[in-house]
């Protein structure tokens, strides 16, 4: 017979029409009957190493875990194609081939004794499961069609993988890996593989868990198949038959609740979130705070959080939500990193790092630490003592409340505020218009992440960066809130052992871990805070409890700082050799120790101080000045009044009133300037008497039922003796200097006025309403 091209053309021709009206076909189809390969997966948090952290069922109570294209390993893929679906990449979703043998073997034996179906009209069926009839087949053999063409055959074996049924609720060969052998399905032995591509036909006889033996036994038929098949080495195949089946179902890893919650509720769309945290650190955290709240249980503090930071990163290593997930009765679901509390102490860092980058202060300046009032309002410190003058760096490591509020006086409460927004602190910033001075005691609303991210930018030399949850490409929010010069002087400050806040039991041991630290605890003692780092990690914790209720024992240095130092012992135990290097810019110089300014003519003791040139304030020390006096000592002049002899010059402190009075109430002696020549009739210059009581400009209410009265009283120089009080211009009373007097005001605007005996006068007034109730 002859070679007929035109026939061979006509042929190819029919087939090619066919192939294109067949496909046309099926695009109308889809027009009209859509496919739906969506499909609800179980979330699942990992790990940065890829090792599982949690899984949550989805809404139908499945495991169904969406397994990656990456996680299909050749072995994988071979195994389950071979078992399957050994044409599965030569045929259009249908085997013809398989359907006529099927069809012909079943009207032989006039009864259902096979099938004919493909992976890919398998996945049809398994996207939307039917009563197994003809007719549904016919459908399903549609659907294998449209997949064949909107998916690659990759993919259909992937969505396969994801729903393939392992018995009970769980679907899909990752989540069947997981639960039956603890380990992701790219970790799959052979063994394990073989074993896992003949449960599915018969879930409820082939049990992992139930009846290993026979599964294993099943398992070797199909690896010797697979042999014969040549789809392995036989050696590989060997030590898979000697390889015992372990299988049974595992609990799902549930690591850090609060924070797999958290990404769930985040990124709703994804299936699967690859987070942070470190699985050994994670796992050790949680251990250490359960285990610290058992003992401190019964004394009432029944909560604790914990968040560890890689500095380097800004990436969260650790994340324990509270105590106990599981102990509902103490609230151990709620996520304390992202409760709002009251933070203390723990913003003092940043306050005093603003004020050192503003010039206002170095480490060795003195500031007072004496009772004081703000337009009425009157900061105490935490044992309610005062220490009359105080450097910078002893008022932060000692957590002093009276320094710290007068530095955000002098800088304002709304430089500080707006470094915080810049920091992120989000409730701070919903509180911007109502916070003042008290902002700095923690009048104010923080979470344990703003506080932790805040000192992780201290560790970063001032620069902060957004702390990372979740392993992406975004890109974190960066700011400086500090220079890397004051960040280093905090971290000096923040880092000496000897203050206040040091736990007792910690004292004379060798476990101490070399870190900055600042502790905290607010009003009522609700919060106990201790948040510290070294160039490493930065580690925050808080303890309390999440009704509210106030423990008396409960503080930032006894309770919260064990373990702060706990936690950094287990990740960095010993601390790095390598610490915080001085940055370039930062200097030193000598200073008066009883100032902390430039020595002036009278200082004689000089110590070293750090000093950002260009920055730091360049005053020079006036705490000593020279005074004229008679020879024994019991008069002073001034230059107007000075004898032609008979006279020495003296060295006097130059103290603010506001010591002065500390000094005089508290009986500290301190060497006074003798009273003023009583023959000079010159009005000297000087330091004005300071009205600490009233306000100026404030609202008084008077009880006249009562006879209430108003206190007056006021700060003087170191030489006045006597001060004069006058009330709406009329003499009202003497009295000693820094002594209180009293007085039943009028009502409505009341002018007051103080004068010393120097001549010396100031003025305020107050606006007083009287009440009977």
């Amino acid at each position: 017979m002859k070679f007929s091209f035109d026939r061979f053309k006509k042929y190819v021709e029919y087939i090619l029409g066919f192939i294109v009206s067949y496909y046309i076909l099926i695009l109308l189809l889809t027009v009209f009957y859509p496919l739906e390969i969506n499909k609800e997966y179980s979330t699942i948090v990992l790990c940065r190493n890829n090792s599982l952290l949690h899984a949550f069922l989805t809404s139908d109570d499945k495991w169904r875990m969406y397994t990656e294209l990456e996680e299909i390993t050749p072995e994988l893929k071979l195994a389950i194609v071979f078992k399957e679906d050994k044409f599965f990449y030569y045929h259009p979703g249908i085997n013809p081939v398989s359907v006529a043998r099927a069809t012909a073997n079943n009207l032989r034996k006039g009864k259902r004794t096979s099938g004919a179906s493909t992976i890919t009209m398998q996945v049809a069926r398994l996207l939307k499961p039917k009563k197994r009839t003809y007719f549904n087949k016919l459908k399903e053999a549609f659907r294998a069609m449209q997949l064949e063409m909107l998916l690659s055959k990759d993919e259909i074996l992937q969505l396969y993988l994801n729903l393939v049924p392992y018995g009970s609720n769980i679907e899909g060969v990752k989540s069947a890996s997981v639960i039956y052998f603890g380990k992701m399905p790219d970790h799959l032995s052979i063994g394990e593989i073989a074993a896992l591509s003949i449960i599915p036909n018969r879930p409820v006889s082939l049990k992992p868990g139930h009846n290993n033996d026979y599964i294993e036994n099943e398992r070797n038929k199909w690896l010797n198949r697979y042999r014969e098949a040549g789809l392995f080495e036989s050696k590989f195949i060997e030590d898979a038959i000697k390889e015992p089946l372990t299988a049974s179902r595992r609990e799902i890893p549930r690591l850090a609740p609060h924070l797999c919650y958290r990404l769930k509720n985040q990124y709703p769309d994804e299936n699967s979130i690859r987070s942070t945290l470190n699985t050994e650190i994670q796992c050790q955290s949680e251990k250490i705070v359960k285990e610290y709240i058992q003992r401190l249980y019964f004394q009432n503090i029944k909560n604790a959080t914990a968040i560890i930071i890689d500095n380097s990163t800004r990436e969260v290593l650790a994340y324990v939500g509270s105590a106990d997930f599981e102990n509902e009765e103490d609230g151990g679901q709620v996520d304390g990193i992202q409760a709002v509390r009251s933070p203390g102490s723990t913003l003092k860092p940043l306050l005093y790092g603003i004020a050192i980058d503003k010039g206002i202060i170095t480490p060795k300046t003195i500031i007072t630490d004496v009772p004081v009032s703000f337009a009425g309002y009157e900061p105490e410190n935490y044992n309610e003592k005062f220490n009359g003058l105080i450097t910078i760096e002893n008022a932060l490591a000692g957590s002093l409340n009276v320094p710290a509020v007068k530095i955000l006086s002098e800088i304002s409460p709304q430089i500080l505020i707006n470094k915080l927004i810049e920091a992120n602190f989000y409730t701070i910033k919903q509180q911007k218009d109502d916070l003042g001075l008290s902002l700095v005691l923690g009048g104010c609303g923080v979470t344990l992440e703003e506080l932790a991210g805040l000192y992780s930018a201290i560790a970063n030399q001032g620069i902060y960066k957004s702390l990372k949850y979740k392993n992406s490409q975004e890109k974190p929010i960066t700011r400086t809130i500090l220079s890397k010069e004051s960040a280093f002087m905090i971290t000096e400050i923040l880092t000496q052992l000897k203050r206040p806040d040091f736990p007792v039991h910690w004292e004379n041991t060798m476990h101490t871990p070399k870190i900055a630290w600042k502790t905290g605890t607010s009003y009522g003692r609700r919060d106990a805070w201790s948040i510290g780092y070294n160039k490493n990690y930065t580690i925050g914790v808080w303890l309390g409890n999440f009704s509210g209720e106030g423990v008396p024992e409960l503080n930032g240095a006894e309770k919260a700082t064990p373990l702060l130092f706990q936690l950094f012992n287990s990740v960095d135990y010993n601390s790095p050799k390598d610490w915080f290097s001085i940055p370039d810019e930062l200097d030193m110089r000598y200073v008066c120790s009883q100032s902390g300014k430039i020595p002036g003519e009278f200082c004689s003791d000089l110590i070293i101080d750090y000093y950002i040139p260009g920055i730091s304030s360049n005053e020079t020390c006036t705490h000593l000045k020279k005074v004229f006096i008679n020879a024994d000592s019991t008069i002073s002049y001034c230059t107007s009044c000075l004898p032609e002899t008979g006279y020495k010059t003296a060295l006097y402190p130059n103290l603010v009133p506001e010591i002065i009075t500390f000094f005089e109430e508290n009986n500290i002696h301190y060497l006074k300037v003798p009273p003023h020549n009583p023959d000079c009739e010159r009005m000297l210059s000087g330091s004005k008497p300071v009205i600490t009581s009233p306000v100026h400009e404030n609202e008084y209410f008077v009880n006249v039922t009562d006879s209430m009265e108003i206190m007056l009283s006021c700060h003087t120089a170191n030489d006045v003796d006597n001060v004069f009080w006058y009330i709406n211009k009329k003499f009202y009373k003497s009295a000693t200097a820094g002594l209180n007097v009293f007085f039943t005001p009028p009502e409505g605007k009341v002018e007051i006025s103080c004068s010393d005996d120097k001549g010396r006068n100031t003025d305020i007034i107050i606006y007083v309403k009287h009440t009977s109730f």
